[in-house]
């Protein structure tokens, strides 16, 4: 059943209501509140990214971030995760667009990272609030730590499940 979770929701919501209505209604609240944040946000996201699938060549996308792209791919993949802004479930559409673009892996997973956790205005906020030395080493970790795992993760991936990722990425984009 394609909706069995959402279903599960309501009799998980009903059952805490029987027991404890303050709490089901705070919590049915909250999900209006984050399912109301997430339609302000994926709208733009989407539109964004609409944009680049038409605009971009897939071959620029490919000279730029794919295979051979080197040193200058995974600088890009970095700025391009640490510009964007928005919570991290903005970064998985993204992602798909690119791997359909015939970006590299690698690069996909350094732009998720960088996504998530190099955030230029989290980055200056720590420089203001907890000192230059905090925010540098954070940062140096944080992109040591990306690099490993993309590499780690790139270097796992066998080639029939790149190609099904890929398919996946394909079908989504349509």
């Amino acid at each position: 059943m394609k909706y069995k979770f959402f279903f599960m929701m309501i009799v998980l919501w009903v059952l805490v209501y029987i027991g404890k209505p303050y709490l089901a209604i705070q919590a049915v609240e909250l999900t209006l509140s984050n399912v109301y944040q997430m339609f302000l946000i994926i709208p733009p996201i989407f539109i964004l990214l609409g944009l680049l699938d038409v605009w971009v060549p897939r071959q620029t996308m490919a000279r730029f971030l794919g295979e051979g792209s080197g040193i200058k791919g995974i600088v890009l993949s970095f700025v391009a995760g640490a510009m964007a802004a928005g919570p991290l479930y903005g970064a998985f559409p993204a992602a798909a667009v690119f791997l359909k673009k015939q970006v590299s892996f690698r690069n996909v997973f350094i732009f998720i990272g960088a996504w998530s956790t190099v955030k230029v205005p989290m980055f200056l906020f720590e420089w203001q609030s907890l000192g230059w030395r905090f925010a540098i080493t954070r940062l140096c970790l944080n992109i040591a730590g990306i690099l490993l795992i993309a590499w780690v993760l790139d270097t796992l991936l066998k080639p029939e499940d790149r190609r099904w990722i890929r398919q996946q990425a394909d079908d989504l984009c349509m």
